[in-house]
Order: structure tokens, then sequence, then C-alpha cells
């Protein structure tokens, strides 16, 4: 199917990506022509103040372990699984061995411990363990990994991030990623980009290949990533966020100041602030929830159960009425129903996936390649549109022209594509609607999760007579 060139907001839209040729590893700058990429931010080892420290006086000789509060949210999972890679793996992101290029079907990969959570970056796949240490594969030519790869191949098996904290929660973008620690403390290893390519993690232009802490005032619940920009959700309710903002996606920084923070340079990206939004609540301020990102945009939900986008909408991804990118919250009434509450969100380069509490699945945005799931012929949507054919669902998860759905019982659907073997029929066609993933490896157990990258997808899987 052709490309049609379109200009839109910000940016023109990305052509069909080509597929990867196994053996092309030179490099894994992979970087599809995609909007924008950014900077991060953190600070020193330094404990957070305040929040977490107890109200009452606490006796010298007690260890200061017993101060910290464990943070909780619904998205923390816990129920272990076995780790399951299909697509292309030209850098190792399918965690196979260095011999292993492409698997058009689902392949298992050999973990030392049963994992809870698996994120697909652009390039590279992060697993979190039943413990709480993570195991990363994939590319790591910007640290990406958060471990040492010189050993030739080691990149393309899973190996241990050194991080002494009990992790709770991973997120992954193109060539970053994030932890939250069980005491609400963030750390991230990689980089930003934006479309000029690097513009750092803690300091401007320098990249980390090892965990380091995102110095915040409170506790941390939730962490979500974009293709280059990281959203933290605060247990006050509160939304920070840091990386690239060149679409709005950090819903923070003015469209004047978007590119690489203008007068005020990198640190106006790369440090973690507060998304101001005026409320109802207490001090005036809007309380959330609940965050997800797309590629380069930003979904919140209030604890009122009001929906907030910002970023990149060049194909209504967002939901809003025209095609201009959000530089500030907007309030998207198009997910406004009084019968429903929404529970989950994702989203691709130009499409968005969600899920309501009563387990019907919508998609919105550009309808090339069959992303949207709506079947041969759907054209472009700028409201939430129920995906038919699907039974109920529990969550949903898009990679940069794939959507994804697992289902109550347990079973994964995919549609979208198909150039990277990522929706597990084994063929390079598109699929325009939802069609169950089926392989040897899916026989006999239940999906739990998946995750979607730019040319791979992970998902996470129980056996069924342990369920």
């Amino acid at each position: 199917m052709g490309t049609r060139a379109r200009a839109r907001g910000a940016r023109r839209a990305p052509g069909r990506p080509r597929r990867s040729r196994p053996g092309n590893r030179d490099s894994c700058r992979r970087r599809e022509n995609r909007p924008g990429r950014a900077a991060a931010c953190a600070a020193p080892h330094s404990k957070m103040s305040g929040k977490r420290s107890a109200k009452n006086p606490v006796p010298e000789k007690e260890s200061v372990e017993t101060k910290k509060v464990k943070v909780s949210h619904p998205s923390h999972r816990s129920q272990p699984g076995l780790v399951l890679t299909l697509g292309q793996g030209n850098v190792g992101q399918l965690g196979l061995g260095e011999d292993i290029m492409e698997r058009k079907k689902p392949a298992l990969v050999t973990l030392p411990e049963m994992v809870v959570q698996v994120e697909a970056g652009g390039m590279h796949t992060v697993c979190l363990s039943q413990t709480g240490k993570i195991y990363t594969f994939g590319c790591n030519d910007e640290g990406a990994l958060g471990r040492d790869t010189s050993a030739d191949g080691s990149e393309t098996s899973p190996g241990p991030v050194e991080l002494q904290e009990k992790v709770v929660q991973v997120s992954a973008g193109d060539s970053h990623t994030a932890a939250l620690t069980e005491d609400g403390r963030v750390f991230v290893w990689g980089s930003f980009r934006d479309n000029n390519g690097v513009i750092g993690l803690l300091e401007p232009m320098k990249t980390s290949s090892i965990p380091l802490l995102l110095q915040l005032d409170a506790p941390v619940v939730k962490i979500a990533s974009g293709n280059d920009h990281l959203v933290m959700l605060t247990v006050d309710g509160d939304l920070f966020t840091c990386g690239c903002g060149e679409q709005g996606q950090l819903g923070r920084v003015p469209a004047l100041f978007a590119n690489r923070g203008g007068r005020k340079g990198l640190q106006r990206l790369l440090v973690p602030q507060l998304v101001p939004v005026r409320g109802k609540g207490r001090k005036g301020k809007m309380r959330f929830q609940d965050a997800f990102c797309g590629a380069y945009f930003t979904f919140a939900v209030t604890r009122e159960g009001h929906i907030y986008g910002f970023g990149l909408s060049n194909y209504h991804q967002l939901g809003t009425q025209d095609t201009e990118p959000c530089f500030s919250p907007q309030n998207l009434t198009c997910f406004k129903n009084s019968t429903k509450s929404w529970v989950g969100f994702s989203g691709g380069q130009h499409h968005t996936v969600c899920v309501d509490s009563e387990g019907k699945a919508y998609s919105l945005g550009r309808a090339e390649y069959g992303r949207l799931g709506l079947g041969t012929g759907a054209e472009e949507k700028s409201i939430p549109t129920v995906i038919p054919e699907l039974p109920s669902i529990t969550s949903v998860a898009c990679g940069a022209s794939v959507g994804y759905a697992v289902s109550r019982d347990g079973r994964a659907f995919a549609w979208g594509m198909g150039t990277n073997y990522q929706l597990g029929t084994g063929e390079e066609d598109d699929v325009w609607s939802p069609v169950e993933m089926t392989g040897k490896q899916l026989e006999n157990r239940r999906v739990l999760a998946v995750s979607s990258g730019g040319q791979h997808t992970v998902l996470l899987v129980r056996d069924k007579e342990q369920s």
C-alpha cells in the first residue's frame, strides 16, 4: 500500500518503514523519520524529603529503611510469567542470542527468574522480575540497557542491571529506560533524542550507561515512556515530565521554546517539572490518577475520570478536532461518556488504542496499514471508535504501526503493519482486523501482557495450569 504524503501540524507523517534485514548490525540507528526526540534529567543520589518522612520522631537506633513508604498503583504488576519475543532482532532486541535475527512466531527467552512486567523500547527490551530485578537486551548504543555490553554479543541475551533497590515498575523509549523503586524513586539511563540527535540525560548532550537518580520532591507511583519523553505520576496526583518537547509531549513547554528549550537551553527539558493544570481540586490544581504515553503524546486521567492529553495530534491521535500539536494539557471531550470510564491507553506513532471499564477496545488516529483494527479500507478517526470482533479486553498496546489487545480469557489479538513479523501471523501482509496470535509457545498458555517496539514485540505469558 502506498503512503500518502501529507503535511500536518509540526511534522509530515513518516512513510512505511523499511524492513530491517538480518546482519545489518553495524549500528542500532534505525531511527525512522519520526517526529521529535528529547532530553532527560536527574540528580544526585540523594533521598527525597518530606513526604516520605514519618510524622513522629524515629528513634536514632531505628533503621532509615523503616521510614520509607512503599508506593502502590494499580499498574504495578505482580503475576509472574515467561517472556516471548517475535519480529525483527537485528540488534539483539529479541534476546535470543547473536545468531537469531528474526522470529515470525513467538519464541521463548531464557531468563534466570520469572518476570512480572515486560517493556519493548524502540530497539531494546526490558524485563522486571518478581524479585524486583531488571534484565535488558538489545541496542545499547546510547546506554539504554543500563549495563556493560563490551563482551561480544552480550547485548543479544538478557543481562542484569546493577541497581540495589527493589524495582516495582519499568518503562522504555527509543533510547532510554526508567525504573520506579518500591519507595517511589525514579532511576533513568540511556539518552533522550530530538530530531537533531542526542540531547542528553542528566546533563545536556551526555548519555549514561548506568542508572541515575532523578530528583523529585514527592514519591512517584507510576512511570510511562514515550519514544523520547518520560512521564511521572506522584503520590499527590501531580504529573512531572522530562525529555523531548518538540511536539508538545511534555505538556509544559510552549511551542516557542520546544526546540531544545529556547534561551533556557536543554535544562528546560531535562529537569523534571510539574505539568500545570488548573482545576477545582486542592489549591486549584487538577489531580491525576493515571498517565499513559504514545510515541509523541501523553494521556492523563484525573481522579474524577476526565481525560487530558498533550503532544502530537497530526492524525487526531489525541482525539482533538484539529491536527495541531497540543503544547499544554487539553480536556479531551471526545472521551466523555457518563456510562463508562477509561482504564487504559497506548499509542504508536500516529494512532491510539484504548480500553474502557466494560472491556471494549477503541482506536483513533491514522488508519494506513490497518493499525486501527477497524477492517479493510478503514479511514482516519478523530474520535474513539469501537474495534469490532474482539472479546472482553483487559489491556491494549501499540507499536509504531501495530495494535494489540489482551482478552480477559488470556488471548492476544493483533493488527496493523505486517512487515516486521510483529503480528504473529508468520506473514508480512498487513492485517486490518484483529487476529488471534498463535504459535507453539502460546499453546496452553495465558497471555498476561503485550508490549511492542519499533520492529519487535514482547509477550508475558503464564502456563494455564498455574493460572
